[in-house]
Order: structure tokens, then C-alpha cells, then sequence
């Protein structure tokens, strides 16, 4: 074989080894047969939740050991082409298999990346916030850029996004916006992008010079019935108020938004875009899962004491850089990864950077320490 398709071998068998490894592959079978053995037991579904989270961990591990063994046998497959059309001189056999292993190389890439999503939380989905900072106009505009930004993320993965609050800014732009957004491992990816995004470009709003503006975005966890958070009623308000959102079938003609305010962490939650008791129920469920998020948070303290640590304190949390003016650069201040295709990133080609900071997470190693060994 050719220098460049054992290369691509040797990524593969890396991918599924790494899949083998994050799995426990030796006692996996073991695994598989408790939960089979579980889900025989009549009394099962006495306890639906413990019930519906078994057949959730079942599904899991067997479509993990389908994804490791399947990946494993089309490799194979396809080097036994490769050197049987060597043998016989087909050119064409040769050629499509190789074009088949770097398909595979891509696909077992990914659920390497997949395998990285163990967290507790990770499976979840997940609420979205994004907030303008000081700028004014531009800072709104950043905002809303970045809102677009993350809505084609998800729509390309194939989740469902639903608007849970949005204010419009004065002129342009928006404020704030806030979205549940639904689909497995939602949360995984998306809590890599919590902290502040700053922009750099030439100011569209007729001043004709270089502005930078920030706008922070937030993720936290929905959480599902497993996840106990007990919610004292005299830690909280709720408020009942007019929604400011941006007109047409969301302007609401009553006081039917709802603000919730947690007073020993001073989180504020809001829903604005259903009826008062649906927007009371959301606005509940984002307080858990903030609430959730800051108890992830402390566990995880001393992870993101030592990522925080690589870059410059002068950042203060921002995490990416996005420039266009005068040249044209999206950086990640964690991991060091960049491209120059900013118009890829701003319409959602976010998963090369999630990937980079997932693998500095398991190894400790920003992208840029990796690449020096």
C-alpha cells in the first residue's frame, strides 16, 4: 500500500482504539449482558424512570461496541481490496477502496470525538444564551451574528431549536437570546463555547473605522428527572412583565413573560415566548439547570483553574477571537486552534474548534503543547 493510505490505517486503528479504551472494551460484553438480564425482570417498569434510563444505557453502549466493531471490519475489508487489486493490477478496485478508507477515516474520527462526550451531562440537551456586552449597536449586531452563528450549528447537526426569550436591541441587533436546544449530546458539544466571543471589524453602521465588540454566550444543562435540584420557594421571585421582543407574532398583548430571580446566586432566568404558565415552567427548568451547571462547575474547578492558566490573565473569560479587519482570523485563546475561514465559522462550522477543546479536556494539552512534542 501506498505511504498515504497506511496513514490512513494507522488513524483509524488509533480511532478505535481510543473508542476500545473510552468503552472498557474487555468487560463491555459483561456489561451488555447485566443490562439484557435487567430488562427481562417483570417489574421493570414498576420504576419508569430507572427503566427508561436502562434502556437509554443499553442503547448506548450497544450502538458504541456496533460503531467500534463496524469501523474495524470495513478497515479490513477494504485493505484486502486494496491488495487483491494490487495483485490483479485493477486500478479501479484499488481506487475505491482507498477513497472507501478515507471515508472511514472521517466517520471513526468522529465517534472518536463522540467517545470524548462521557460527562455526566453530556447526553443532555441544553439551554443557550447569548448577551451583548458594552458597545451599544455594534455589540447587539456581534450578538445577533452570533445567534445565526449558532442556530446553523445546530441546524446542520440536525437538533431542534427553540426560542425561549429574545429583547431586540435599541437599533439593531438583539440584547439577549436564550434557546433550548434539543438533540443527543447537545450539551457535550455545546459547553466548550461558554465565556466571552470577541469580534474585530470595520464598523458596518457608517463610521467607517475598526471596532471590537464582545458578546458573552452561556450553556448549561437541561436537566432530566434523574438530576434531583431542590429549589427552595423563599430563595426565589417571580415577576410577571410585557415582553420587548421583536415584533410581529411575538409581541405579547399581556403581562405573560415570566422573570425568576435566585437570590443566594443572583441567577436571573426569563421565558417570554409562550403562555404565562408554559413560560413559569421553562423559566423553572432553566433555574435548575443553571443551578446544575454552577454544581458542574465546582466539580470541575481545578480543570478549569489549570485550562484558565494557559492564557493571559488580560483576557479576563474570553475564549475565541473572531477578526476581519484588517485580515481575516477565527482563534481559540484555550487551545490555540484557528482558521481563516471566518465566514465558515460565523455560518456554523463550529466542530473543529468544540473538537479541539473536548481533546484538551481528556488530555490536559491545548492543541498548540500537542503539536510541540
Amino acid at each position: 500500500m501506498r505511504a498515504e493510505i497506511q496513514n490512513i490505517v494507522a488513524k483509524i486503528e488509533k480511532s478505535v482504539a481510543l473508542l476500545k479504551q473510552r468503552l472498557d472494551w474487555e468487560t463491555a460484553p459483561h456489561r451488555l449482558e447485566e443490562y439484557n438480564a435487567m430488562i427481562e425482570d417483570p417489574t421493570l417498569w414498576d420504576d419508569p424512570e430507572r427503566a427508561q434510563k436502562l434502556m437509554r444505557d443499553r442503547q448506548m453502549l450497544m450502538d458504541a461496541m456496533k460503531s467500534a466493531t463496524s469501523i474495524e471490519t470495513e478497515m479490513k475489508d477494504n485493505i484486502e481490496l486494496i491488495e487483491m487489486g494490487e495483485m490483479e493490477d485493477d486500478q479501479e478496485v484499488v481506487t475505491e477502496a482507498e477513497e472507501s478508507l478515507k471515508s472511514l477515516a472521517e466517520t471513526a474520527a468522529e465517534k472518536e470525538l463522540e467517545a470524548l462526550l462521557d460527562g455526566e451531562a453530556d447526553a443532555n440537551d441544553t439551554f443557550l444564551e447569548i448577551n451583548a456586552g458594552a458597545g451599544g449597536t455594534e455589540a447587539c449586531d456581534w450578538a445577533s451574528m452570533l445567534q445565526r452563528m449558532y442556530v446553523r450549528w445546530a441546524e446542520k447537526k440536525g437538533y431542534t431549536v427553540e426560542l425561549q426569550s429574545e429583547e431586540a436591541g435599541s437599533e439593531a441587533g438583539i440584547k439577549s437570546v436564550a434557546y433550548k436546544i434539543s438533540g443527543h449530546n447537545a450539551y457535550g458539544w455545546l459547553k466548550s463555547e461558554s465565556g466571552v466571543h470577541r469580534l474585530v471589524r470595520i464598523s458596518p453602521f457608517g463610521k467607517g473605522t475598526r471596532e471590537t465588540s464582545f458578546a458573552s454566550v452561556w450553556v448549561y444543562p437541561v436537566v432530566d428527572d434523574n438530576i434531583d435540584i431542590d429549589i427552595n420557594p423563599a430563595d426565589i421571585r417571580i415577576d410577571t412583565y410585557r415582553s420587548s421582543g421583536a415584533g410581529g407574532q411575538h409581541v405579547n398583548t399581556t403581562d405573560s413573560a415570566v422573570r425568576i430571580t435566585h437570590h443566594p446566586t443572583g441567577i436571573v432566568v426569563t421565558s417570554s415566548e409562550k403562555s404565562q404558565h408554559q413560560n413559569r415552567d421553562i423559566a423553572m427548568k432553566a433555574l435548575k439547570s443553571r443551578l446544575y451547571q454552577l454544581e458542574l462547575d465546582k466539580r470541575n474547578a481545578a480543570i478549569n483553574e489549570a485550562h484558565e492558566s494557559k492564557g493571559s490573565a488580560g483576557w479576563g473569560n474570553q475564549i475565541r477571537s473572531y477578526v476581519m479587519q484588517p485580515y481575516q482570523m477565527v482563534k481559540d485563546l484555550r487551545t490555540n486552534y484557528e482558521t481563516s475561514d471566518t465566514q465558515g465559522v460565523l455560518d456554523g462550522d463550529l466542530d473543529k474548534f468544540m473538537a479541539a477543546t473536548l481533546a484538551m479536556n481528556v488530555s490536559g494539552k491545548s492543541r498548540a503543547d500537542a503539536q510541540g512534542e
